[in-house]
């Protein structure tokens, strides 16, 4: 399935290497920014997101991951700070740590993929899996009846 990415790094000989990859997975790069007014000007033309977390406006990867997701695009960070989302973040597919080899890259994007079109697929080496669960009772809420989503992370190792 060809699919069109957009890589938001802010880091030119990173976002070009990767530019590079995915056109020769083929995928189409639709665009590289490199902060969220940027990101945000190719909201209608990607399917798939690859994000790092710390770009030149500050941390702002997190806000761009969520905007992204909001849309309807499948969003996932790239970044060499996995430590900084390990918990989950609402709407993201999942988090990859930097650097990351052509093998892998191509194992995410058919994982990719195949979680837009409904299948699980094979998820990928070092691929940290955010999995949104429906609304259940938090353990220290229980006795009030009040409910709260959560995030569950599971960690995918091969």
């Amino acid at each position: 399935m060809r699919q069109k990415v957009l890589i938001v790094e802010d880091q030119f000989l990173i976002a070009m290497a990767l530019e590079e990859a995915i056109a020769k997975l083929g995928h189409d790069v639709v665009g590289i920014a490199a902060g969220k007014s940027q990101a945000l000007d190719f909201i209608d033309a990607a399917d798939v997101a690859l994000v790092d977390i710390n770009l030149l406006d500050g941390t702002s990867g997190v806000a761009i991951a969520q905007e992204l997701s909001k849309r309807g695009m499948t969003t996932v960070f790239m970044t060499a700070n996995p430590e900084l989302v390990r918990s989950g973040v609402r709407g993201v597919l999942g988090i990859i740590a930097k650097p990351i080899s052509d093998s892998h890259l191509a194992s995410l994007m058919k994982f990719i993929a195949a979680r837009r079109t409904g299948r699980h697929g094979q998820c990928p080496p070092g691929l940290i899996l955010f999995e949104e669960v429906s609304e259940q009772p938090h353990p220290a809420r229980r006795r009030t009846g009040t409910h709260e989503a959560y995030l569950r992370v599971r960690m995918f190792q091969s």
